[in-house]
């Protein structure tokens, strides 16, 4: 006995409603998160170009929330123990910079007055700079002044290589890692990357950093609304044919 056509369309009718139920839902999950991600990077484009602030005592160091301050602009001042640099390999330098060959961070750690210290990124040298003795011209000797952006520890890549300590090659801004391999005491758990400023030709100049998130969500959401769709028209057209067929 055959089935009626109304109870012939049912289940795919119900397959159909059920996948572009959960297709719209991806897409308004997506049309959030790109709210979400306008607003975050309004306020990191606020923190980074505010005026700078002080840098939180050492003593509110571990219970700073990261995420809260990343690219803040801040305010510090010590002596940098450049024997004491750390080296971070990157395949170029600033994107709109002079500098697009593979070459060096310069992590160098600043002594605050307190005895504590923070790792300071004073820019990139390119890779014939690796020796200090090539740039002993950018070292600056006695209190200085440094303004420059909060970073958080970076996230290590799925291809990033390991980080060496033992032969002084590092991949990864890991403050942590850092300061524990040049016995660093009452380190930051966190990282400053020096504001652009003039330095001689050849040595770390700061403004290494490229403030650079990705904001994909808004075609995500088409994708997912355009899938919609499609599932609807397809469902559609084989109502059509079979109302033909019938």
């Amino acid at each position: 006995m055959s089935q009626s056509p109304e109870r012939s369309l049912l289940v795919p009718c119900l397959f159909s409603l059920a996948g572009v139920a959960v297709l719209l839902a991806l897409g308004l999950w997506q049309v959030e998160r790109l709210w979400w991600k306008n607003e975050l990077i309004a306020q990191i484009d606020a923190r980074s170009r505010a005026a700078p602030k002080p840098l939180a005592p050492s003593g509110q160091w571990a219970s700073l929330m990261a995420g809260d301050h990343e690219y803040e602009r801040v305010a510090l001042a010590g002596v940098l123990e450049h024997d004491r640099e750390a080296l971070i390999y990157r395949a170029s330098g600033k994107v709109a910079g002079a500098m697009s060959q593979p070459g060096y961070w310069v992590m160098t750690p600043l002594r605050l007055p307190d005895g504590a210290r923070v790792l300071i990124n004073r820019g990139f040298i390119a890779l014939d700079r690796k020796d200090v003795f090539s740039r002993s011209a950018g070292q600056t000797f006695g209190e200085v002044a440094i303004i420059g952006l909060f970073r958080a520890p970076e996230t290590r890549g799925f291809f990033t290589p390991p980080d060496n300590p033992a032969k002084g090659e590092w991949f990864t801004r890991d403050p942590a890692a850092i300061a524990a391999a040049l016995q660093l005491e009452r380190a930051a758990p966190f990282s400053i990357d020096e504001d652009a400023h003039a330095a001689p030709l050849g040595t770390p100049a700061g403004g290494a950093t490229v403030i650079d998130i990705p904001n994909n969500h808004l075609s995500y959401a088409l994708t997912w609304f355009g899938l919609a769709a499609t599932l609807a028209g397809v469902f559609a057209a084989f109502v059509l044919r079979r109302g033909r067929e019938a």
